[in-house]
């Protein structure tokens, strides 16, 4: 008997990128849109919200007409409407939230609100068409630092989290401290690779009251210390060997608390998420931890580490399934938790 196949259209605008995509059976990608900002934020050094709402509301019927065209399906063809509506910026969740409300209601599709977390962490399962909840994951991205036991689709157990700067927030922060601009975490990976990891002892902070809880941002203060010391005392500053060592104190922290809860629960599946898991070191160095416990890797492509609709979509078919149906109440919640 052939499986039905449904099909969803995903829209993601939490933060700068304005995408859409056409997802099938939640492991099949007909098309991922997306249209980036990053030019228009890097002048400033960072993303602004304003701008970022106003680009989503110029890109967003672009984008989606675009998902559906190289998908080569109509609307009339789609059986739910995924989108996010938290975590981010309130003004650029607000655009896809309504954009999502007015077609499902215009056309009387099905809507599914979409954590945009849970979109990182199914983004593993687009390309690994094996992996199979139970796992652990490790989502690391700008805004998100978060360790997760995933114990079923849509089931998860949050183990640790950040109790201040995410692990991407302190890449683009250090960046900007030492003249390589935003994006931080691209940038300071490929100036790392000219650097010395272990010429500068920059803290690795452990959590007392949480054993897998994450701090960043007295590694981020520790280097803007040794910055401003380094000029108070006429030293030169080698910007490789800064971005080295500060790349290893948080792939460092990262890879401790990550051995840690594979050695307490015995996972045989490890996954990474998010944006900052498409830097090569910390692929690396993870692979390695679980080389050593036996444990199975899994990670995403980078396209699908950074936001992305095709996430949204495998989310949200997961969620469709399980009987989710959001009303055109929903709303944006900003600092939505898992």
């Amino acid at each position: 008997m052939a499986v039905k196949r449904i099909k969803i259209l995903a829209i993601e605008s939490s933060c700068d990128e304005t995408a859409a995509a056409v997802v099938v059976n939640g492991r099949e990608i007909l098309s991922n849109v997306i249209s980036s900002q990053i030019a228009f934020h890097t002048q400033y050094g960072g993303v602004v919200p304003e701008i970022a709402s106003r680009k989503h509301i110029e890109k967003i019927n672009q984008v989606i007409e675009q998902a559906l065209t190289d998908a080569g399906t109509k609307l009339g063809e789609i059986d739910a409407i995924g989108v996010t509506y938290g975590p981010g910026l309130v003004g650029a969740l607000l655009v896809g939230v309504a954009e999502a409300k007015a077609i499902s209601f215009a056309k009387n599709i099905p809507l599914v609100g979409v954590h945009h977390i849970e979109g990182h962490i199914c983004a593993n399962y687009i390309e690994n068409k094996e992996l199979e909840p139970p796992f652990l994951c490790l989502v690391v991205s700008g805004g998100h630092t978060h360790l997760v036991k995933v114990l079923d689709y849509g089931v998860y157990e949050v183990l640790g989290r950040t109790r201040d700067d995410a692990a991407g927030e302190a890449f683009d922060k250090v960046a900007r401290a030492i003249g390589l601009g935003y994006p931080g975490g691209p940038k300071i990976e490929k100036v790392a690779k000219e650097g010395n990891p272990y010429a500068i002892a920059f803290p690795r902070a452990k959590v007392a009251d949480g054993p897998y809880d994450f701090s960043f941002s007295g590694l981020k203060s520790a280097v803007l210390n040794y910055l401003n010391g380094c000029n108070m005392k006429g030293i030169p500053v080698v910007q490789a060997d800064v971005a080295a060592s500060f790349q290893k104190a948080v792939s460092d922290v990262l890879c401790a608390n990550v051995e840690k809860a594979l050695e307490e629960f015995g996972a045989e599946k490890f996954a990474i998420a998010g944006g900052v898991a498409s830097n090569g070191t910390l692929r690396e160095a993870l692979r390695e931890v679980c080389e050593k416990h036996g444990a199975a890797f899994y990670s995403p492509s980078p396209i699908f580490c950074t936001d992305n609709a095709a996430m949204i979509g495998v989310a949200a078919y997961y969620d469709f399934m399980a009987g989710k149906r959001d009303g055109l109440d929903l709303n944006a919640v900003p600092n939505l938790r898992l």
